[in-house]
């Protein structure tokens, strides 16, 4: 039995469990609110086409409306200044959207500390009980704060949320094998990060360095500290910054 046949057995056993880490996406999903003067993104909306009736007797069907970084989201590298010269949604490559998850579970920390932030030494702890990050992989980032989701406003919690160090970010990018970080929170940087040096250093650092961010994950809670595969899929939008996206992992049970 080839590869694949044996993952399809082990799927239908129920062997291997697909998680789902995507956040309903909907008028509600949290979306992030930069300070004026500069552009904002949309919330998601949609607009029926037709539903049964006169202007489609037998299909259903909308337009939707909505902003490339709105919900559970892919940054690809030209999203930001760092990675200009970068890919773009569309020319990530699709064998880069697929990769092993090291999971780190902070969520102890971020309940006691909104501003908490991840250093080098926690990800340095977490090798020492597990082994070395996962070479073109993906570091989720456990933070509980995905239970916030249903609330805006809690969830935005007036701008603290945690996220990574500065020193972090940088040895993530520049010295660790993985191709990107996945998060709960809105986005890959802290809720802080504008005031750091330099600002939100996770695009920084990691954009700029060909690596790519998951944002407003959740259920990574229901995720094994390592031997999880992490499928992430954005829509591949041409001169694309990022797109929301369907991110599922494959748990072996």
């Amino acid at each position: 039995m080839g590869v694949l046949s044996e993952l399809v057995g082990a799927l239908r056993s129920g062997a291997v469990e697909v998680v789902d880490l995507t956040a309903p996406l909907s008028a509600d999903t949290p979306i992030l609110t930069l300070p004026e003067p500069f552009g904002q993104t949309w919330t998601f909306g949609l607009e029926e086409i037709s539903r049964y009736d006169e202007r489609g007797p037998a299909w259903y069907w909308n337009n939707i409306r909505t902003g490339e970084h709105t919900g559970t989201h892919f940054d690809a590298p030209v999203h930001w200044v760092t990675g200009r010269d970068g890919h773009d949604v569309a020319r990530v490559p699709p064998a880069r959207l697929i990769g092993p998850a090291a999971v780190l579970d902070l969520s102890a920390e971020a309940a006691a500390d909104p501003d908490f932030l991840l250093e080098v030494s926690h990800v340095r702890a977490w090798q020492d009980a597990h082994g070395p990050l996962p070479e073109g992989g993906w570091l989720l980032y456990r933070t509980g704060w995905d239970a916030r989701g249903h609330d805006a406003a809690e969830y935005a919690n007036a701008g603290r949320t945690p996220g990574i160090s500065v020193e972090c970010a940088k040895w993530l990018a520049e010295e660790t094998p993985i191709l990107g970080v996945g998060v709960e929170t809105v986005g890959t940087d802290a809720g802080a990060a504008h005031s750091f040096d330099p600002p939100f250093p996770c695009h920084s650092f990691l954009l700029g360095n060909d690596k790519y961010g998951l944002t407003q994950l959740q259920n990574v809670g229901a995720l094994p500290a390592t031997g999880a595969v992490v499928v992430a899929g954005p829509l591949p939008i041409v001169r694309g910054s990022g797109s929301p996206c369907r991110v599922l992992a494959l748990v072996e049970r």
